[in-house]
């Protein structure tokens, strides 16, 4: 008979929690190869991914269209100083992000649909928090680069608006 002897027997989160990170990454490697406009559509959210965890507002802005406006009635400013609030609260960011849809509208237009749960500490009670949501981005290319026009968001699981 075969023992296993280990200093703490209580397992760690963390390989079960590195395995669902790597299937995200396959999956999303998964299906045909992307178009050029798809693959700078992924780059474009992975850039914003790597902002967000950087707690890079300027950045972020940076990709949003002076023309941005959505149903809730924000304009490009009003996610600027939504994005100064949730960075000056939280100490930390971290995402896992899943891109569900990628859908390009000739050569200027795109709407792209992802997953992303988002984590991160504050100085709360608690000192974390953790939420799940999706995201419908439109986009347009403007002088090569691909800038957020408008978007719509929701918790994981209920309706975007």
């Amino acid at each position: 008979m075969i023992t296993h002897h280990s200093r703490n027997d209580s397992r760690s989160p963390w390989p079960l929690g590195l395995l669902f990170v790597a299937l995200l990454v396959l999956l999303a490697a998964c299906g045909d190869p992307p178009t050029a406009p798809e693959e700078e559509l992924r780059n474009w959210v992975a850039s914003g991914v790597e902002a967000a965890e950087a707690k890079e507002r300027r950045r972020l802005v940076g990709m949003i269209s002076p023309a941005y406006a959505d149903a809730r009635g924000n304009d490009k400013n009003a996610i600027g100083n939504t994005l100064r609030a949730y960075f000056m609260r939280m100490n930390n960011v971290r995402l896992i992000t899943s891109i569900e849809d990628i859908q390009v509208i000739g050569e200027s237009a795109a709407e792209v649909t992802i997953k992303v749960a988002m984590a991160g500490t504050h100085d709360g009670v608690l000192g974390f928090s953790a939420d799940a949501y999706r995201f419908a981005f439109e986009l347009e290319r403007d002088g090569g680069e691909w800038q957020l026009i408008s978007a719509r968001w929701g918790e994981w699981g209920k309706e975007l608006r």
